[in-house]
């Protein structure tokens, strides 16, 4: 490979469903009754959800006319095939509920990108697995290019539970949503969880939680507290995982946090190593009994981050965060991602990224997460892929990786030894 040739690009965090009343045939008959009593409600949600803002009218009409033939690629296997190709996404990770305006292709009983464990057990369960069944027909005419992500409402009977990412795993799905929050039901550190988290780790298929659930009863009207918290939730699993020793408990477990971007990370990874470390704050509190290594150990090993439409912001910041810890994502197709402009986006966003680090967060990071075959994926990136002058990278990489090179020496500065600009090393 030279330093020209074009990129294998994989996106972390893409998007596909039905429209929501097709899930009937996947939908075991009795709770077929309870099925046309969710669809009945959609009207209301929606209502609400317009009068609470979340959505937009003259957007959302705007939106669908424009991409009318596009966004059947939500469901559509040949069309999106064509939107991958048009982006020059090679490969993807596929998330439920491809319509993010109005909620159309919501999976059944709210079990998609609100799932959040206070779902009925047996109706989430019933409605992951009909995603399930509908979403491991989807991937299987081309394999290669999609990571299918089952729906796993954790919080359920763990036996089942943990059936459910066997029957996953032998459908061809490769990764598992967990809600990214538990409501009543036990936090993520209860050992009753420890069967699930061993038989993800088992299948090696990693476990992810995605934005869109939050307590939105407590924000009233004001919709800028929701936009606020709503990348918070799927990150608050992170530490009770792994203050909780899941990770130690569990190295072959593999945990992500999609569509809540990636800026948050450092502070906390700081914090978190500090502590551990023995810091002045941290030296009252008992020792950590359930770790054996300091947590940015386990989040090189063990955790990634699905940094859907990546911001030049946390690119400034990768050395901290570890390259190999972003995966880039598209967002397809959901209006808030790159789609239908990602070559664009992709030279506005890297555009001085050195070629060897941008190989490694556009693609083949989320390769090895995920399980994709770099060299079955080749040829198709040699024909749609963007090349780095396309992205506006330059020839001289020699000077590129000079240009960056203070920041990465500095690295993760409590680690390194060297000053980050303007405040000691503690």
């Amino acid at each position: 490979m030279t330093d020209q040739d074009p990129y294998l690009i994989i996106s972390s965090d893409c998007h596909a469903g039905l429209p929501t009343e097709e899930y009937r045939p996947y939908l075991e008959r009795r709770f077929h009754r309870a099925f046309e009593e969710f669809l009945g409600e959609r009207g209301a949600r929606r209502a609400e959800a317009t009068r609470l803002g979340i959505r937009n009218e003259a957007f959302a009409d705007r939106w669908f006319a424009d991409n009318e033939e596009g966004l059947r690629g939500g469901w559509d296997p040949a069309q999106r095939l064509k939107e991958l190709d048009g982006d020059g996404v090679a490969a993807e990770v596929v998330f439920p509920d491809a319509d993010a305006v109005d909620s159309r292709t919501a999976a059944p009983f709210g079990v998609g990108l609100g799932l959040s464990g206070d779902q009925d057990p047996e109706l989430g369960m019933a409605g992951a697995r009909a995603h399930n069944r509908w979403l491991a027909e989807f991937v299987s005419a081309h394999p290669e290019r999609h990571c299918g992500v089952a729906l796993l409402p954790v919080t359920a009977d763990p036996g089942e539970v943990v059936a459910e990412v066997h029957r996953a795993k032998e459908a061809g799905l490769g990764a598992l949503m967990i809600p990214a929050m538990w409501a009543d039901k036990a936090p993520y550190h209860d050992r009753r969880y420890d069967p699930v988290w061993a038989a993800a780790a088992e299948c090696a298929m990693p476990v992810v939680t995605h934005s869109g659930s939050a307590p939105r009863h407590e924000y009233g009207d004001h919709l800028g507290i929701y936009v606020s918290e709503v990348t918070w939730w799927p990150a608050r699993p992170l530490w009770f995982l792994l203050w909780s020793g899941v990770f130690e408990r569990h190295p072959g477990l593999k945990f992500g946090v999609a569509e809540s971007g990636c800026w948050w990370l450092p502070n906390l990874l700081w914090f978190m190593d500090r502590l551990y470390l023995g810091a002045h704050g941290g030296k009252k509190l008992s020792p950590f009994a359930e770790l054996r290594r300091a947590p940015h150990e386990y989040l090189d090993r063990q955790v990634f981050v699905c940094a859907t439409n990546t911001k030049r912001r946390e690119l400034a910041q990768r050395y901290e965060i570890g390259v190999d810890n972003i995966l880039w994502g598209s967002d397809f197709p959901h209006p808030e991602g790159t789609w239908p402009d990602t070559r664009r986006w992709l030279r506005d966003t890297f555009h001085d990224i050195p070629v060897a680090e941008t190989r490694r967060m556009l693609g083949l990071a989320a390769a090895e997460v995920f399980g994709f075959d770099p060299d079955a994926l080749a040829p198709l990136a040699r024909r749609i892929g963007p090349t780095p002058a396309e992205l506006g990278q330059s020839d001289d990489q020699s000077a590129v990786e000079a240009a960056w090179a203070r920041s990465r020496d500095v690295g993760r500065h409590w680690l390194t030894g060297h000053d980050f600009p303007l405040l000691g090393t503690e």
